[in-house]
């Protein structure tokens, strides 16, 4: 029984030492592996990163990390430092004082999250054969610790270490591996728009729906008559940087909740870093840009990415309605498995065929005495929205 307890220790012992990780605060520093393993998921990718690194929301810090086995390359993961005291957070009370805006700033404006803040999913780790994913949980417990403390150096205090976002099969269970008083979460779901094997167009789709929502598409269709949609090439994204910003601030700034705003250039240098993969389209009426919307390819899913819109023109033209349509059709035709909506505006989303995944992570606050009462603070301080799904196939 000794031989055993001493052969597991020594086991625990040599593997703690075999496993590594580098923390990279520049894609060019990124060994050439690394996309070796990225290649399942583009926002892992190096150029990817780079649009991070170089067009990064002004409240975000970015870490890269490399995992290690014997020095060759195992995983990779993404950090996120968020500086919540430089952005306008609750939306919905922004013209008078909020007290939950306050208390949030005060005591948990500074975060370090392992994960993609600006995307719903899980675009936080991926790893290959030679390491395990408990093995990897646990380095990303100290990477969280060493960024504390660097950034204690600096004189920033972080309030809250986060891991972010798991659907529940993909959730790991982190109370196994150590992390010790963190807390659950389940924040507004990742929506799912899932394509079936017989759908090869927009036809298809139509053919399997509800005569309700077989309605709804063609009135929808016929309020976008007079809209002009075209893809943009990156000198076009440069030429109307100032209205696409504009219009992007629009839906942004009607969020009930923020945490970040993409800065001017963050379109033009997506679309430099991933070419062909990265699709911009605008749309417009006699010639003036009035919305536009965004897709990533990734692999077999079609990823939504932001948005804009003159809000006059939306509801008059029911927009943001026809951009999901259009959106559907593309990867339709493009035989994409799904599309990936992500967080809000869910019930219309869901009058369109998507479905809702729950979405997980963990969370601690540093202050102990707070993060005793996280299970009632974080609930207090998580947007509550109300919304009913909606079932538009047969």
């Amino acid at each position: 029984m000794i031989q055993n307890l001493l052969r597991e220790i020594f086991t625990l012992f040599t593997l703690k030492h075999n496993l590594s990780y580098t923390l990279y605060n520049s894609s060019a520093q990124l060994p050439e592996e690394w996309d070796t393993i990225a290649e399942k998921n583009v926002f892992l990718s190096r150029y990817y990163l780079a649009v991070l690194e170089k067009a990064a929301p002004d409240n975000m810090q970015c870490h890269f990390i490399g995992l290690y086995n014997n020095n060759v390359l195992c995983g990779i993961a993404l950090a996120q430092y968020i500086n919540l005291r430089r952005i306008n957070t609750f939306v919905e009370e922004k013209n008078s004082f909020c007290l939950k805006d306050y208390l949030f700033k005060k005591f948990s404006s500074h975060i370090i999250v392992i994960g993609n803040n600006t995307l719903t999913g899980q675009n936080a780790y991926l790893l290959n054969d030679a390491i395990a994913e408990k093995d990897a949980l646990r380095l990303f417990e100290d990477v969280l610790q060493q960024l504390k403390r660097e950034y204690r150096k600096k004189c920033i205090y972080v309030n809250l270490l986060a891991v972010k976002d798991f659907n529940e099969s993909e959730l790991p269970n982190f109370k196994a591996v150590g992390y010790k008083n963190y807390y659950q979460f389940c924040t507004q779901p990742n929506m799912i728009f899932n394509i079936r094997e017989n759908w090869h167009s927009i036809e298809d789709y139509l053919a399997d729906m509800n005569t309700k929502y077989r309605t709804q598409y063609n009135r929808a269709r016929k309020k976008a008559e007079g809209i002009e949609k075209r893809k943009l090439t990156i000198e076009e994204i440069n030429q109307q940087q100032e209205r696409i910003h504009e219009l992007y601030m629009t839906v942004a700034q009607n969020a009930s909740f923020n945490t970040f705003h993409l800065p001017k250039n963050h379109f033009e240098v997506f679309k430099q870093q991933l070419q062909d993969d990265f699709l911009f389209y605008g749309y417009f009426i006699n010639g003036e840009l009035v919305g536009f919307n965004t897709l990533v390819k990734n692999n077999n899913d079609m990823d939504t990415y932001f948005l804009g819109y003159d809000d006059s023109i939306q509801k008059e033209k029911m927009l943001y309605l026809n951009m999901l349509y259009d959106m559907i059709g593309y990867a339709i035709k493009k035989q994409f498995s799904h599309v990936i909506f992500a967080r809000s505006a869910m019930e219309i989303k869901s009058s369109v065929g998507a479905v809702a995944e729950q979405v997980y992570g963990v969370i601690k606050h540093t202050n102990p005495i707070l993060n005793y009462f996280m299970a009632k603070l974080f609930p207090y301080f998580d947007p509550k929205v109300e919304w009913k799904e909606r079932s538009p196939f047969k």
